[in-house]
């Protein structure tokens, strides 16, 4: 890869995270306005204490009183929008961790993209892919499985966390995992806590496809962590890193199959000159 190609990757992934910058900037400004209020709180509470150290005669104590009484209700008030205030500040916060930590593995995943490009090396492709499942998808147990339009099947081509003999072959169409490569549809369990791994029922199915043609699919069995429930950001990190493992492994075989034929044929051409 090139210097201008690797600067423009983290000129992107930069400018992912200087979107959510802004969003610390707000979270600053709601604390300082957070701080502001709690300042006036102290002020009323000092002018509460002086109107009833100055009472002195009936007419001065039923004004002061009900200044006494304007100040509490405008206490309330504060303290309301105190309260306010910094629930605000805490569910933004809270937001602004989980968008932060979403930007952040969908930029790795969009600069991991150009690395599965950078190869027409099969054997790279599928480390790439295996790579990305595990630190992006935090995959602990999973498959790559390509189709063989020879047999129709559904073969293993990759693993990790099993051995990949004890993959089966799936035909077309057949289970869970030959209809995905059917249908072209991702496949999700109901119940991610409940889930027990099984080869021929996996917990997440991702159908490798070159526009509507499916050449293979990605299957998980377990996580690294244990989650009940998949975000949008799992959805969408399977789905974009589907799109383009399909790419990179559509576009490395030919490449590899293409060597082979030249080889084959430069062969050839040397006994016949020999």
């Amino acid at each position: 890869m090139s210097t201008e190609e690797e600067k423009g990757i983290h000129g992107k992934a930069e400018e992912f995270l200087q979107i959510f910058k802004k969003g610390a900037e707000f979270t600053q400004e709601l604390m300082k306005e957070n701080e502001r209020l709690r300042y006036r709180l102290l002020e009323l509470d000092e002018s509460q204490r002086s109107a009833c150290e100055a009472v002195a005669d009936t007419d001065e104590t039923r004004r002061l009183l009900g200044r006494i009484d304007d100040l509490e209700r405008e206490k309330q008030e504060i303290l309301g929008r105190i309260r306010q205030v910094e629930e605000e500040n805490q569910d933004f916060a809270t937001r602004y961790v989980e968008i932060e930590q979403e930007n952040n593995n969908l930029a790795n995943l969009y600069i991991a993209s150009y690395q599965l490009h950078s190869t027409l090396d099969f054997k790279e492709v599928l480390q790439i892919i295996t790579e990305i499942l595990i630190n992006l998808i935090g995959g602990e147990e999973f498959a790559i499985m390509l189709l063989d339009d020879k047999t129709n099947e559904l073969q293993a081509v990759a693993t990790e966390g099993i051995a990949r003999e004890t993959i089966p072959s799936v035909k077309f169409g057949m289970g869970i995992i030959g209809d995905v490569a059917r249908t072209g549809e991702n496949y999700f369990v109901d119940d991610v806590g409940t889930y027990v791994p099984d080869l021929e029922k996996p917990m997440v199915c991702i159908p490798l496809k070159i526009k509507e043609h499916v050449i293979g699919v990605i299957v998980v069995y377990k996580l690294l962590l244990q989650k009940t429930q998949f975000a949008d950001v799992d959805y969408e990190l399977f789905t974009l890193l589907a799109g383009h493992a399909a790419t990179a492994v559509f576009s490395s075989r030919l490449y590899s199959e293409s060597e082979r034929k030249l080889s084959t044929i430069q062969g050839f051409i040397d006994l016949l000159t020999k």
